[in-house]
């Protein structure tokens, strides 16, 4: 089997390109450099060049604040880029896994979403997301729409490397407290997607590591997983730290369609937390 993988220079596509797979599996990472997602020409050739069995597209736009003053730009990447990544994909009869995200919800919830809950972007990014998919269900039929939270690994900047560098550089971190979600460990979820696109269990599947805190629970354990003992982390409030693009209160996504599918679930946050600081 075949998969090729978009947007393989970014945090989750690295980890995909990189992934030791079992033997007769082959993963074609393509970054932005040996594939435009917004050329449709370059997504077909890619396509018909690798004829890949499946396609797990992880190129985005995912400046979520950035976005907020540049809606053209986030829009013909993670809307009409995941047209022509689907519309490659269908002429080819491939699988296509699309990455989506828990910010398609308005986070106002107070339960984890289920997948057929109603979607309310409150953000741009958010909004061009929510258009990849509805992309996806158009022009795709064998297709899975992954959405996904608090994305963390050794590619890229993430929220784990900025704690793990402020720590080192102070003693008393403030991180909100008011927030609350599921983290992700991007080898955890690229073994995930790897063990789906081999199934036919189509649809649309929450996949974070298991359990739930907020962000200022996320620090504590990155500190004292990582023995910064000496180093205090405070709660804060959303209102103390505004951002353009308001962050969802509540984020937590239900697993019941990796339950209902009988596929293995992610592992517990903290444990994959344990995993990522042992591997750095």
């Amino acid at each position: 089997m075949s998969i090729l993988v978009t947007g393989a220079g970014g945090q989750l596509g690295k980890e995909l390109a990189h992934l030791e797979v079992r033997p007769g599996m082959r993963m074609i990472g393509l970054g932005r450099s040996e594939l435009d997602i917004t050329s449709l020409e370059q997504c077909r050739a890619a396509m018909e060049a690798h004829r890949p069995d499946a396609v797990i597209h992880c190129a985005a736009y995912t400046a979520v604040d950035k976005a907020e003053s540049d809606a053209d730009e986030a829009y013909r990447i993670n809307a009409m880029g995941t047209r022509n990544v689907a519309l490659a994909a269908s002429a080819c009869g491939a699988k296509l896994c699309y990455v989506s995200t828990d910010y398609v919800f308005d986070g106002k919830g107070g339960r984890p979403y289920e997948v057929e809950d109603q979607t309310n972007p409150q953000t741009v990014y958010g909004q061009t997301k929510l258009a990849g998919e509805q992309e996806v269900r158009a022009l795709v039929e064998s297709y899975f729409i992954v959405r996904t939270s608090w994305v963390y690994g050794p590619y890229g900047a993430n929220f784990v490397k900025t704690i793990l560098k402020l720590a080192g550089e102070r003693d008393r971190l403030a991180v909100v407290s008011d927030q609350i979600g599921s983290p992700t460990y991007t080898l955890d979820l690229a073994e995930f997607l790897v063990r789906l696109v081999q199934t036919a269990d189509y649809g649309v599947y929450h996949a974070s590591n298991t359990g739930s805190c907020s962000w200022h629970e996320f620090a504590e354990a990155i500190v004292q997983e990582a023995g910064l003992t000496k180093v205090t982390v405070d709660p804060c409030s959303t209102a103390e730290f505004p951002r353009p693009a308001a962050r969802p209160a509540y984020s937590v996504m239900s697993h019941a369609a990796i339950e209902r599918a009988r596929l293995e679930d992610l592992r517990p946050w903290r444990d994959a937390l344990r995993a990522y600081l042992r591997r750095a």
